[in-house]
């Protein structure tokens, strides 16, 4: 990697020491906050950063050979002096011009251009996306703040180098960029935090397309059309679908003219387990956010995870959609709650499907219910490691209920005629998720006094998870978010208390990510039954 470039006219020149100081040992010289290693070898000065790029410590207690490699021998990490190129390692070291004159040692320790610097960290980003280094992709995004630039350039660039290498469209790592953004903006003045928020979001885009190859997108351009791009989605025709994209986008369209569409297309089945509703709203957050430069590849990711999405009521567990949305009756009153928390899917879905005047009651009482189901999750399916590949249930299946429920009151607030839809497929997780749970279990030592509070604490505390999974990192903050969104849009709510003790649990509940045992016996008992 070679060094940054500098307009010698604007060069700094520095009395540093005298020549004979400078022998076949290094020197540490201290100009301003800057610390440079001066060293001499074969005829020729070198001047460097004395802080090595990777964890800082002394280059001058480093072994200079081959007349102009330095290494540090701390991790090994080797520089070429002469060249300015990182030979074992990643960061590239600052480096100094150096001359001597009249028995003085001069360096030139003027700056290039921020933009030359913040140029040169974006491109240093993305070459550690494949080695996914994570504490450079920190270092790298620190440098750009160091000179004054936006850090959102690096999640910008982020983006754009790894939208293609996602096969089947849009992951948790944008959606959740949305809420890190969040985060970021209400960190201000506390830089180390804002920086963890965009190293986050970078470093997720990065471990989900890692290596991965590219999967381009077609160029084709035709008109958008609302109606014509759902029924793209519904048949799988990712090149309709695309088409119409990029025809919105020639027309100058920003993502709200797409944005009914693509609501559509997402609530058309209860599919991808909620995924992609919650994809459609954060996908439009993180473009808010983001600016305008990230809608394309946004948009692109989105109709691609569409077209793929998984449809679940197509399956037998959920066969009682369809007919319960075609049943809809819309009546005065709200579900019993019973039902709601334990009733199993045929029975949610009718009981929902009979009221619906009043979609917000409806709505409050299916995140009540969702509430309680995850307050009184039965840890023990979680943690076993015998039964049947339907039975694998965790906590991530209980939250996704509460943050899907989410993007259904925010979205159909927007799209009321999508209602009967969000309600319903709110019933799916309730339906499915009630068999998990145990109503006997005490659960008060989750609660919390002030459960607002609580959970926007828990929310700010992601800032330093501690997961090594970007996707318990993503639910933990995602969850947190939702419900805290949740409840200032609704501060009498009655579940604001077991809401608050059920993400108390959530986050001190063991979350058993990895089931060796259970997946060796359900891998026997599934080829045995293939005959």
């Amino acid at each position: 990697m070679n060094i940054l470039t500098r307009d010698q006219s604007s060069a700094a020149w520095t009395d540093a020491l005298s020549s004979s100081e400078l022998t076949d040992k290094p020197r540490v010289v201290k100009i301003g906050n800057r610390q440079i290693a001066l060293f001499r070898s074969g005829g020729q000065i070198y001047a460097c950063n004395n802080r090595c790029p990777h964890e800082g410590y002394p280059l001058s207690e480093g072994t200079l050979s081959g007349g102009c490699v330095l290494t540090c021998n701390w991790h090994n990490w080797k520089f070429d002096l002469d060249s300015g190129d990182t030979l074992v390692g990643g960061d590239r070291l600052r480096r100094y011009p150096a001359r001597e004159e009249g028995g003085r040692i001069l360096i030139d320790v003027s700056d290039p251009p921020a933009e030359e610097i913040i140029d040169a960290a974006i491109a240093d980003l993305l070459d550690c996306f494949d080695d996914h280094e994570y504490d450079r992709m920190a270092r790298e995004i620190a440098r750009i703040l160091k000179v004054g630039g936006d850090p959102i350039v690096a999640v910008r660039a982020a983006l754009n180098d790894t939208y293609e290498k996602f096969e089947y469209g849009m992951s948790h790592a944008i959606a959740v960029a949305a809420d890190w953004l969040g985060l970021y903006r209400g960190f201000d003045g506390d830089p180390a935090k804002q920086l963890t928020c965009i190293t986050e979001i970078v470093a997720y885009l990065a471990w989900d397309t890692q290596r991965q190859q590219r999967f381009p997108y077609p160029e084709a351009q035709t008109a958008y059309d609302a109606d014509a791009f759902v029924a793209a989605v519904e048949r799988e025709d990712e090149d309709a679908a695309i088409a119409m994209i990029r025809g919105g986008l020639a027309e100058g369209f920003g993502f709200d003219d797409f944005y009914e569409g693509l609501a559509r297309a997402a609530l058309a089945h209860y599919q991808d387990f909620g995924h992609s509703l919650i994809y459609v709203l954060k996908a439009r957050e993180f473009v808010a956010e983001a600016g305008p430069e990230t809608l394309e590849p946004v948009l692109l990711l989105l109709a691609r995870s569409l077209v793929y999405a998984t449809r679940e009521d197509l399956i037998p567990e959920f066969k009682a959609y369809g007919p319960a949305l075609d049943a809809w009756l819309g009546k005065p009153g709200v579900p019993d709650t019973g039902i709601l928390k334990a009733g199993g899917v045929a029975l949610v879905l009718n009981e929902i499907a009979t009221y619906g005047d009043d979609p917000a009651a409806v709505y409050d009482s299916l995140f009540q219910a969702a509430v309680w189901q995850m307050l009184h999750m039965d840890l023990n399916y979680s943690m076993a490691t015998e039964g049947p590949v339907q039975d694998n249930v965790g906590w991530l299946d209980f939250t996704h209920a509460l943050t899907f429920a989410n993007a259904v009151r925010r979205v159909c607030a927007d799209f009321p005629a999508l209602w009967p839809q969000g309600l319903l497929q709110i019933g799916c997780f309730l339906g499915r998720n009630g068999k998990y749970t145990d109503g006997t279990q005490d659960v008060e030592e989750w609660f919390v006094d002030d459960p607002l509070g609580f959970v926007s604490s828990a929310r700010d505390r992601v800032v330093d998870h501690g997961q090594f999974e970007y996707i318990v990192a993503a639910h933990m903050l995602k969850l947190s978010h939702a419900l805290a969104e949740e409840m200032n849009a609704s501060p009498d709510a009655a579940w604001h208390a077991p809401g608050a003790a059920a993400l108390n649990r959530f986050l001190n509940s063991p979350l058993k990510r990895k089931h060796p045992l259970r997946t060796a016996r359900q891998a026997f008992d599934i080829v045995k039954r293939e005959g």
